[in-house]
């Protein structure tokens, strides 16, 4: 073994080929990116502070909401600048240091915000399934204790993540075919058996992906089990609506992701891998603030309040 790494040389820092080396293709793909990462920021950002804001916000649903804006604007942020940077500059190299701290961080809060999912639906779910008991189980501490659970699983699932791909030795070639330093990307240049490492990202793939995507699942049964129940057609409808917005964000977050990390990297193409991760990365964090305002009239009128603008009819 120690053969093997004193005959070696490693790499101090990576070249990031992003999506394209034509100049004219990469500042249409700087505007676009620049308008989803602004867009993203002011979305999410005037969500958080509406809820924190308007009193009437202050519920279970909207404060799991503005930790979900939150979670996006710094996902969003771990990779993104950089990517802006490099489609404008012919250097697209990151460090070594920057490659794994970028990694960590990026697992760090992909995975929080993949549990929140579920905490996000066994809110609705106690909402509508047991609505006169709502505020009584879905307490303060109840909700602090769920996300801190959350992000104690993200801090704990990334750092084996990080650990089990950063602790291999990569020799060269250093250029990574991808936008950001994402595992499976990254696994793809190292100079050793990687079958190990493709356990253990499907066997956490698995606990981080499917876990949480049946929690969703036995949820939402219970929810339009419920909803079925309910004899005025309005009542149905606006329970539906009311979990619509939800499901489509996690389809939208979980379904690329789980393509991604529970898939053979020796099969993965890379431009296949950047259209995945702009999903679950950039396009999910952009439409969430939209798909939650859409119909929510509640964070209507909480904005034209802020903005002295005028008021939604009842």
């Amino acid at each position: 073994m120690e053969d093997f790494w004193d005959n070696h040389s490693f790499v101090s820092e990576f070249i990031l080929l992003g999506f394209s080396r034509d100049s004219q293709i990469n500042a249409i793909l700087f505007n676009i990116f620049l308008f989803l990462y602004l867009s993203t920021l002011v979305g999410n950002g005037v969500i958080v502070i509406l809820i924190h804001l308007d009193s009437h916000l202050h519920t279970p649903m909207y404060f799991l909401l503005s930790a979900l804006s939150m979670l996006d604007m710094s996902y969003v942020t771990t990779t993104v600048p950089q990517m802006l940077v490099h489609l404008v500059c012919q250097k697209e190299i990151i460090s070594y240091v920057g490659c794994v701290s970028q990694m960590y961080i990026f697992l760090v809060l992909g995975i929080t915000e993949g549990w929140l999912f579920s905490v996000m639906a066994y809110d609705r779910y106690v909402a509508i399934c047991y609505p006169l008991r709502y505020k009584v189980i879905m307490s303060p501490w109840l909700c602090g204790a769920m996300i801190v659970f959350c992000g104690l699983w993200g801090v704990s699932c990334s750092l084996v993540y990080t650990v089990f791909t950063m602790c291999l030795p990569y020799c060269g070639p250093n250029e990574i075919n991808h936008f950001f330093c994402e595992v499976p990307a990254v696994l793809k240049l190292t100079c050793a058996d990687t079958s190990l490492n493709d356990q253990v990202d499907f066997i956490l793939g698995f606990i981080l992906l499917l876990v949480p995507l049946s929690f969703i699942l036995s949820s939402y049964v219970c929810i339009f089990a419920t909803i079925l129940k309910i004899r005025s057609a309005q009542g149905r409808l606006k329970a539906f609506f009311t979990c619509a917005s939800h499901i489509t964000v996690v389809t939208i977050f979980c379904g690329p992701a789980m393509f991604m990390y529970m898939n053979p990297g020796a099969s993965a193409s890379p431009e296949r891998d950047k259209i995945l991760a702009l999903f679950y990365n950039v396009i999910s964090a952009f439409l969430n603030p939209i798909i939650y305002s859409l119909r929510n009239k509640d964070v209507k009128k909480a904005f034209l309040k802020v903005t002295g603008w005028g008021r939604v009819p009842e």
